[in-house]
Formats: C-alpha cells, sequence, structure tokens
C-alpha cells in the first residue's frame, strides 16, 4: 500500500462500493473501465488519470455532493502537477507490476471514452495554482463547494501519471457525407428467403442452412436450394447480400475436432487446401453478381469455429481472395471474421493474422463487436473498437472494418425489455456512426428471424417489434442527411452522459442542421436554441419554443434547425 493519499482516496471509493451494493463488473461497465481497472482503484493499486472516471464511479456509487467532495479532493491529492506523481515518467509500468499488465492496463484507459474523462483547461494553467482552478472549476460544475488540496506526495502505479490533454470540439469533423443505407444491415437467421418487412440496408447469411457442410454434403456434390432461396430474396429486395464460410465438411476433415452445430460439421480447415478452392470456385462462379461480398470464414479466431492456426487461416485467406477477384472482380472480399475482442489472447490472433498479411488479401476486415453482457451500453462498444485500432495502428493497416457479428453466447443472456430493446437497437447503429473516424463501414444486427436473443427485430413469420420500427425510424431520418461531426460530454459542452452527432439534412425548403443526442445512461435537460422541431423514436414530434429545455434520455431524439 503507498502512502496517506492514496489509502485515503482508495479507502473512499472502496466504501462507496460497498455501500451501493454493486458488483465490480457493474459498476465498471456503467462506469466506462474494466472490472479489474476498477478493482485496482479501489484496493490503492493503481489511481485514474482522469477526473471525468472518479466523477463516473463516485456517481453510479450513489455519493451525494459531500462525499464527491471528499473523494475529488482526496484524488486531487495524488494527480496534482508539481508532486512525484506528476512528474513521472508515462511509461504505464511500475514496480512489481509486469510490462504486459502495465500495455493492457494503458491500453484499457485508453478505451473509455475520452471526452467524458477530460478535465476543462484554459491556456497558461499550468503547475499546482492552475492545477487548483481546473480542479475548482470541475467542483463548481459538480455542484460543490470549496478548493482542492493540491499536495502530492508519490502514487502507485497508474494506467499513466498525468491527467490526459484537455481538447475541446467534436471527437472528429469532417466535410459532409451521405449516410450510406447499407451500415444498417441485419445476420439472417432464416433459411426460407423471406426478407425483413421493416427498412433494413444489407444482409448477412450465417445460421441459415448455408455452412458449407450443407452446401457440399459430398465432395463435388452440391445442393444449392437453400442458398438459391436467399440470394433470390436479397436480389428482389434490392438488399446487397454477404456470404460467410464456415463449417467444414466431416469429409473434408474427418479428424478434425467438430464444430458447435449438430450437422456434423468441423471446426477444423479441410485437409486439403485444393476442396476450399473448388468451393470457393464453384460457388462464386454460380452466384458472380448476385453476391455482394464474401466473408471468408465465420469467426477465425476462436477455436469453436476454426482450430487450423492462424498461417493456415492466412492461406486459406490468400487463396479465396484471387479465386474471387478473379471471377468476381466487383465482388467485395471481408477477411475472416475476428471475434471475444474483449479477450486480449483473441485480439493476439487478430494481430498475428495482421502481421502474416492476411489483411492484405481482403478489401475489408471482419470483426464481431458487441458488449461484455446485452445489458451493457452499446456505447461500450467503443473500449474494443478503440483497441482494435490501436493494433491496426501500430501494424500500419487500415483495412475499412465491418462488424458481422456478435458472441456466441448470446442467445444465453437475458432479454431486454422492450423500450431498453429498441433504445439499443437503434444505438447499436449509432455506434456505427460515431466510430466512422475508426474506419467503420458496416454494422450487422445479430439476427433476423430469431427470438431467442436479447433484442429481437422480427420473428420468422412474426411482425416488426418496436425495436424494428425504431431501427426503421432512424433509417428515415437520415436518408436525406450527411454526417459531418460526432462527439460527447464537456467537450461539446454538454452533460458528460450526452452523445451528439450533427448533420446536414436536404428538404423541400433547402439544407437545414440536424443533430442526434442520446444519453449512455441518465437524463439531461439540455437548451436548445435555434430548434425548430425534436422528433422521436415513435414517429411523433414536437415545436421547440425559443426558451424550450429539450430532455435527453437513452432513447435518442432528432432535433432539427
Amino acid at each position: 500500500m503507498g502512502g496517506r493519499e492514496e489509502r485515503d482516496f482508495s479507502l473512499l471509493l472502496r466504501r462507496l462500493k460497498e455501500r451501493s451494493g454493486r458488483s465490480y463488473e457493474d459498476l465498471a461497465a456503467a462506469s466506462f473501465v474494466s472490472r479489474s481497472t476498477l478493482h485496482r482503484y479501489c484496493n490503492g493499486k493503481s489511481v485514474p488519470s482522469d477526473i471525468g472516471v472518479v466523477m463516473r464511479i463516485a456517481r453510479e456509487c450513489g455519493a451525494g455532493s459531500r462525499e464527491l467532495q471528499e473523494v475529488l479532493r482526496a484524488w486531487s491529492a495524488l494527480a496534482a502537477p508539481g508532486g512525484e506523481a506528476g512528474a513521472a515518467e508515462e511509461t504505464g509500468a511500475g514496480p512489481g507490476r509486469p510490462a504486459a499488465e502495465s500495455a493492457e492496463s494503458a491500453a484499457s484507459a485508453e478505451q473509455a471514452p475520452r471526452r467524458a474523462e477530460a478535465v476543462p483547461r484554459s491556456p497558461g494553467t499550468g503547475g499546482a495554482t492552475g492545477w487548483r482552478r481546473v480542479l475548482g472549476i470541475v467542483l463548481v460544475l459538480a455542484g460543490l463547494a470549496g478548493s482542492a488540496s493540491a499536495a502530492g506526495s508519490a502514487a502507485p502505479p497508474r494506467e499513466t501519471t498525468r491527467a490526459a490533454q484537455w481538447i475541446s470540439g467534436p471527437s472528429w469533423v469532417r466535410a459532409p457525407a451521405p449516410v450510406r443505407r447499407e451500415l444498417f444491415g441485419v445476420t439472417m437467421n432464416s433459411n426460407t428467403g423471406t426478407m425483413p418487412s421493416f427498412r433494413v440496408g444489407a444482409v448477412r447469411f450465417w445460421d441459415s442452412g448455408t455452412r458449407w457442410a450443407s452446401i457440399e454434403p459430398r465432395r463435388g456434390e452440391y445442393d444449392w436450394s437453400t442458398l438459391d432461396r436467399l440470394v433470390t430474396g436479397a436480389n428482389r429486395a434490392g438488399l446487397p447480400a454477404l456470404f460467410v464460410f464456415g463449417g467444414t465438411p466431416a469429409w473434408a476433415a474427418p479428424q478434425a475436432p467438430p464444430g458447435p452445430y449438430g450437422d456434423q460439421s468441423r471446426a477444423g480447415a479441410p485437409d486439403d487446401l485444393a476442396d476450399w478452392e473448388a468451393l470457393v470456385r464453384t460457388l462464386v462462379t454460380r452466384y458472380r453478381g448476385r453476391i455482394e461480398a464474401y466473408e471468408l470464414w465465420v469467426m477465425g479466431n476462436d477455436e469453436r469455429f476454426f482450430t487450423g492456426g492462424v498461417p493456415v487461416l492466412v492461406e486459406m485467406t490468400r487463396r479465396a481472395a484471387r479465386i474471387i477477384r478473379r471471377i468476381d472482380p466487383r465482388a467485395t472480399v471481408v477477411c475472416p471474421g475476428m471475434g471475444r475482442l474483449w479477450d486480449p489472447g483473441a485480439r493476439r490472433a487478430l494481430e498475428r493474422f495482421a502481421e502474416l498479411g492476411g489483411y492484405r488479401h481482403c478489401d475489408a476486415a471482419g470483426i464481431k463487436l458487441h458488449q461484455r453482457r446485452a445489458s451493457d451500453p452499446p456505447e461500450t462498444m467503443l473500449q474494443v473498437l478503440r483497441l482494435v485500432d490501436r493494433v491496426f495502428h501500430r501494424l500500419g493497416v487500415h483495412p475499412p472494418l465491418w462488424n458481422t457479428g456478435t458472441s456466441y453466447d448470446i442467445p444465453l443472456q437475458g432479454s431486454l425489455d422492450e423500450r431498453r430493446a429498441a433504445d439499443y437497437a437503434v444505438r447499436f447503429y449509432l455506434l456505427g456512426l460515431y466510430a466512422t473516424n475508426l474506419n467503420l463501414k458496416r454494422m450487422y444486427f445479430y439476427n433476423w428471424g430469431g427470438n431467442s436473443i436479447p433484442v429481437v427485430l422480427q420473428a420468422e413469420g412474426g411482425a416488426p417489434t418496436r425495436a424494428a420500427l425504431a431501427v426503421e425510424q432512424l433509417q428515415r431520418w437520415l436518408a436525406h442527411a450527411r454526417l459531418r461531426s460526432c462527439g460527447q460530454g464537456l467537450a461539446i459542452e454538454l452533460p458528460d452522459n450526452v452523445w451528439q452527432c450533427e448533420f446536414t439534412v436536404a428538404g423541400p425548403e433547402g439544407e437545414h442542421a440536424a443533430v442526434l443526442r442520446w444519453t449512455h445512461q441518465g437524463t439531461a435537460s439540455i437548451a436548445a436554441p435555434g430548434a425548430r422541431n425534436v422528433w422521436r423514436l415513435d414517429g411523433s414530434g414536437a415545436p421547440v419554443r425559443p426558451g424550450d429545455v429539450v430532455q435527453i434520455t437513452e432513447q435518442p431524439v432528432f432535433i432539427t434547425y
């Protein structure tokens, strides 16, 4: 354990946590940090680098104004510039802490939405005096009184040893660009050829009777009946189709372990890659010009789906991409999907695939973005997406990203109530817009047709749910919109639980501005000067009069100007 200040801070935080009655996992998800990181904070093994993290954790624990003030003062004694903590090098490692763990913790700190964690800083506020001024501003913003102590002492090992630079403004800004309808994809959990009866932008075939073992039950003998129905249905509906390879037939890999399905398909690569090439060649020839894209394996870094090893997967990717481009040059080649990305080992497999040159053969990278639990805010997916982006950046590869799935255990997770299901379904796609700066291009919701998952859009043979209709309403809002920027929290002069994307919309009277706003948790009341109308996902709307305050909740609203 460190000095008195460290003990004071961790003790206060731990008492709040215990009083709240909430688990580390629950509090961590709500505060946008990892469970292990929160555990270290409460046990004095590390200290948050940003004041926003401290405030969010305390508030999630139900801290009152006096308690929040005490926590912030204890934290400020550790974080004040000029002390040993502020002067240390930003290595992320510390005594008794392995470098690998430090790197992982540094990545965890980088995951959380930075705009909510940063501290407002004004020019010329360096040093202890400036630090007191900064903290005083935050205390006032939090509705507290008093000033904070700036006394510093040596801090315990921490993710970073200085508070992040404060940067105001959106997370990113660009010249307005259209919102492509293909962003709004769904994975088909149906083999009938029926398409969704609400608006979607693209379809993906998996868990739809189209695994390799179903298509080619014996070498050289093909059954195209199910895939023909699906492709015909998608073509009639004008929906671009993504075919997913996976599920090696038993005849092609008799010694490989069975996959997670009851059709006797195998998780291994085929013993002879000539069989793989024959499948790709025959399938692409049959559907040339009718299937838009091919995902070259469903889950390449999960041994339940593939046990062939990364080098073999890279070679299968190279061979398949060469065949597809020769037969159907306009088709999009999507590298094998990579899942379980919350797990460092799974990210290491993705990294190894990149190191071996796998992404050089593809037009896009398939990744599986999902919350740790279906009940976590969709915005937490940004954490794992930023980790993936760091891997790609380090290796100098920047493929467009297609989010092609979720976790295998999704049917085991509890269902969400109707309101939250609708909010989360819409925010799943809004995450795709928000992550535009990370090169995310497609979002395939899992799934369409099934009814044993936490959020159901439409069961086969049933009517669209409230969640599906909300997703359709979002697409109507954005049909003539051009996305300009996205940002979150204090950096864009909004409460730190509020998220926003800005648009330019073409209408009968010319172009006008609009914003989408929502919270990841809780509510916020915000003035909207210049706004004309606020629209809700149920299709209702209301005019905004001068001086009106708009209530922002977890259900996104569309405000036009």
